[in-house]
């Protein structure tokens, strides 16, 4: 672990089986920083309410520190308003959201939606239900030799039927960076919108809506080191505005009557119940520590320690690499170990306090399009080191011994 971070994740610090953790599952989940959790506690034990619904001082602080996270959010992205971002449980979530107010209001049969076949489930699925539902026709951009999306497919396959692109910015998989901004620019020339799906991206690459002009962005918290159950769904103000509500309930509406309903204006109109102002807390402390490492500094890391892990697992004959050959490629590295099931080897790098990821990675078409079933996923953060990519090597070549097949 690199010292300069590792004092500040307790969990880092601790045992896993009676070694000390090598923690390579960051794609799934980040470990969270003391900032965080002392953000979390300090909203529970100081200000703990309902924001939005008193007058009291503890709503009024509760209130606050939730917009105010609304507002960190609003600048980490550079949104143009505050209005653009709503607060979700996930990127799942925010994907769904998408999906069932924006795809099921706007397709229709004839219409096309145009996916990877890189997208996690979340940014699939929803896609799936609102084309059988609206008699649109799902499309999928197949992959090149190197795991990079098909440029002959993305020319073909997005026209003027295309109504919605959705693209992950970076595979969870494959770990490759997606040219979201030139996508932007060929998916609004045919007038489609966008959906980009930034769980992967976010927490690890400096990321600009304004920029990407992108449509939609969903990403969240628990990936970039805040706690689990807060996400963000980014919409640029004036399609949100089009959309109808994707929840009902409290706080996101204006008048209520028996027979009728007026909505409250964004983002509360999307934000349904009472919300997670911990998690908000959380995601703002999470954003400042982000912020104090610099995006330069992660991708420098992340590079330096995928570029390691490459070169070394090329050095073991019984293991196969996929997608590791494009340079665009952030903080993941996927592999097999021949001969033995992915879960096989992370039940044996377990024992060895070496968490990795095994299985379909919530990307099966993925999976049977590369002919795989399942694989093994490392995946960096910034509080990673060297040493931990040496232990990983160091477990790897225990597998085989263990299962027999030395």
């Amino acid at each position: 672990m690199n010292k300069n971070f590792l004092n500040d994740f307790p969990i880092l610090r601790s045992q896993m089986n009676g070694h000390p953790i090598a923690y390579l599952d960051n794609s799934a989940t980040t470990q969270k920083p003391e900032s965080v959790v002392r953000s979390i506690c300090g909203y529970y034990g100081g200000c703990n309410a309902n924001p939005h619904r008193g007058v009291y001082e503890l709503s009024v602080k509760a209130t606050k520190v939730y917009e105010d996270a609304r507002r960190k959010v609003a600048d980490f992205l550079n949104a143009k308003s505050m209005q653009e971002i709503i607060f979700t449980k996930n990127a799942t979530e925010s994907l769904n959201l998408i999906a069932y107010s924006y795809g099921l209001s706007n397709l229709r049969g004839g219409d096309e939606i145009l996916i990877t076949i890189a997208e996690h489930h979340s940014n699939l699925v929803p896609w799936q239900r609102v084309a059988k539902t609206t008699g649109a026709t799902l499309n999928y951009i197949y992959l090149t030799a190197d795991g990079n999306l098909s440029a002959e497919d993305i020319d073909k396959k997005l026209t003027r039927r295309t109504k919605i692109l959705a693209v992950t910015q970076i595979s969870n998989m494959l770990g490759l960076i997606n040219d979201v901004k030139a996508l932007a620019a060929k998916a609004h020339e045919v007038g489609a919108v966008i959906v980009v799906d930034g769980a992967q991206s976010v927490p690890h690459i400096a990321v600009d809506v304004q920029d990407l002009d992108a449509d939609f962005l969903a990403f969240s918290g628990h990936k970039m080191l805040s706690p689990m159950g807060i996400g963000v769904l980014y919409g640029k103000k004036k399609i949100l505005d089009a959309m109808p509500p994707f929840l009902s309930g409290g706080d996101m509406i204006e008048y209520v009557e028996e027979q009728a309903t007026t909505y409250a204006e964004l983002p509360q109109k999307f934000e349904a119940g009472t919300q997670n102002v911990g998690g908000a807390a959380g995601l703002t402390a999470a954003i400042d520590y982000l912020q104090g490492v610099g995006f330069e500094t992660i991708e420098r890391i992340e590079h330096d320690l995928t570029s390691y892990a490459i070169d070394e697992l090329k050095r073991l004959p019984y293991v196969e690499l996929y997608g590791c050959e494009a340079s665009n490629k952030v903080g993941i590295v996927t592999f097999n170990v021949k001969d033995v099931h992915p879960h096989d080897v992370a039940t044996i790098l377990d024992a060895e306090g070496v968490a990795i990821r095994a299985g379909h990675h919530c990307a099966q078409p993925l999976m049977k399009y590369l002919g795989q079933n399942s694989t093994c996923r490392a995946s960096f953060y910034f509080y990673n080191t060297r040493r931990d990519v040496e232990r990983l090597i160091e477990a790897i070549q225990k597998v085989r011994g263990v299962m027999h097949l030395a």
